[in-house]
């Protein structure tokens, strides 16, 4: 089985999209690392996440705002052959994103926000209070880099069993 790179937006957006959550890297000011799994949205190359206005990863992000956010999509374990441990492999899609949180502090445009993250999960409609809206602290990451891999992708005459 193989890990296959994938350099193409699209190929990173269509992970990303099929995601439910993603796990957000920062680090504190001794360089310890942070990571929080979040639930987000996206659009159009910007990842959306939310939070409340004050806390331990927003002092972080205030000093250092680069960030590095992956997600993991279609998770399954496969082997080749079950009586083999090395054989065993997840077949998985992931995606790893670079970018710098900017604070959204526009109330309109924390709507957007809302409404984009939101939009990842129901295609329902949403209102917010102007509390609601005025209370959380909208994070918008414009990504700088990305890269994804797709792992345990059978090779051309591989024999792949998977657990029922």
């Amino acid at each position: 089985m193989r890990t296959v790179s994938v350099s193409d937006l699209s190929s990173v957006e269509e992970i990303i999209k099929s995601c439910d959550i993603c796990n957000v890297g920062m680090v504190d000011s001794s360089g310890v690392p942070y990571v929080l799994p979040m639930n987000f949205g996206y659009k159009e190359g910007v990842i959306y996440l939310h939070s409340a206005q004050e806390g331990s990863s927003v002092s972080m992000l205030e000093v250092n705002p680069n960030v590095c956010i992956t997600f993991c999509s279609n998770t399954k374990l496969v082997w080749q052959n079950e009586e083999v441990a090395c054989s065993y492999r997840m077949r998985c899609e992931s995606a790893i994103c670079h970018g710098k949180v900017v604070f959204e502090e526009d109330f309109d445009e924390k709507v957007k926000a809302l409404n984009i993250i939101m939009s990842q999960y129901s295609s329902r409609e949403f209102n917010y209070s102007d509390p609601s809206v005025n209370n959380v602290k909208i994070w918008k990451v414009a990504i700088d880099k990305h890269s994804a891999k797709k792992f345990g992708v059978p090779g051309e005459k591989a024999s792949v069993f998977t657990k029922k």
